[in-house]
């Protein structure tokens, strides 16, 4: 049993082609990568798959709820979609291009524990987006 067939069967979902190939273009995505539902669509059309855009979606929100990606919504109204991982990173987001680009920084993680805790708080979550234009001539 391949992966992606057993993460699908473990989050209580029924393998089917769109959701194994979905799947494994998530997984297939390079650190740091994210993608749109469209990039998905385009990626599937380009190998010779035939799902369509409306089953990309259902299959990323299935997927979301069933704790194997996660969204995120930037500003535009652009949403990416990545693999759960176990640890927690931020983002910076180029506002030209929509490129992302992820990044881990523990003296920042550090600051915000102490932060909440001077304000009497215990941080259970947290979402940092950054927002800025890219050095590279905005290349997706």
């Amino acid at each position: 049993m391949t992966v992606e067939n057993q993460e699908l069967r473990k989050a209580g979902l029924k393998v089917t082609l769109p959701r194994v190939k979905i799947y494994q273009i998530l997984e297939r995505a390079g650190e740091g990568d994210h993608w749109s539902a469209e990039d998905i669509y385009k990626i599937l059309m380009e190998s010779g798959d035939d799902v369509g855009l409306a089953t990309v979606y259902r299959v990323l929100t299935q997927f979301e709820a069933a704790g194997l990606v996660v969204r995120h919504h930037f500003e535009g109204g652009h949403s990416v979609f990545e693999l759960a991982a176990d640890e927690k990173h931020d983002h910076i987001v180029c506002v030209k291009c929509g490129r992302v680009k992820e990044f881990s920084d523990p003296e920042l993680k550090r600051r915000q524990d102490q932060i909440a805790k001077e304000l009497g708080f215990t941080i259970s979550d947290r979402t940092l987006y950054l927002y800025g234009e890219c050095d590279g001539g905005c290349e997706k």
